[in-house]
């Protein structure tokens, strides 16, 4: 997933990041309220991790303002007040679920992995294309009988091409959806990456699934469909 984190705390909010990152997720970053009204208006994201008390714009407000506007991403609101009315006030305005500082990062991954669940009953779904299989709960691929072994950045890469199979995805796309904002626009980094993803996925196999769309991008395509 392409996840935002809003927080102030500039070493929770890096410790978490590198967390996420360490699971494969791309991370934005923002530290006051107004930025992370900016990114999540500006870019697609499949989750936000909003702290309630911030410079600017305080979290409640973002959400507010974001569900205003019909965002629906799930939005999981971090705080150390841990009253009722704080978190019936959280769910009120759409928050999603709501995590008391200070917490454990397994719990925060595991409600992470619940948010995801609940984006769909085929979300964590085995994603299959021919005897290509990837398990989104393991993170573990196979082509045929032979499990491949994918860096983190290449595992992204193979389940969003196979969550969007048989569509042509531009490189400008792919970038929004399996790196953050940091990447360097001057290198060709999704063409790296699919080289060395077809060197894993489909050297070695038939028939070859990863598809160059010319002058469009990329396409991981059905057999059957295949002209």
């Amino acid at each position: 997933m392409r996840i935002l984190i809003v927080e102030d705390d500039a070493d929770l909010s890096q410790f978490i990041r590198k967390g996420l990152r360490e699971e494969g997720h791309a991370v934005d970053q923002a530290a006051n309220g107004e930025d992370g009204l900016l990114f999540a208006s500006t870019y697609a994201y499949d989750l936000l991790i909003l702290d309630v008390m911030l410079p600017k714009l305080d979290g409640m407000e973002l959400c507010r303002q974001l569900r205003a506007k019909g965002n629906t991403m799930p939005i999981l609101l971090l705080t150390a007040r841990a009253s009722i009315q704080d978190k019936v006030t959280g769910f009120d305005i759409g928050a999603d679920d709501y995590l008391t500082k200070p917490f454990a990062f397994a719990e925060l991954l595991a409600r992470i992995r619940a948010l995801l669940r609940r984006g769909g009953p085929h979300t964590l779904s085995r994603l299959t294309v021919a005897d290509l299989e990837l398990d989104p709960a393991t993170r573990r691929v196979w082509r045929g009988r032979q499990e491949i072994l994918l860096t983190n950045k290449e595992y992204a890469l193979l389940e969003y091409l196979l969550r969007n199979k048989n569509r042509v995805l531009t490189r400008t796309t792919i970038i929004e959806h399996v790196w953050d904002i940091n990447y360097d626009p001057m290198t060709n980094i999704v063409d790296a990456h699919i080289r060395a993803l077809r060197a894993k996925i489909d050297r070695d196999h038939s028939p070859p699934l990863i598809t160059t769309v010319r002058g469009a991008g990329y396409m991981l395509e059905t057999p059957e469909e295949s002209s």
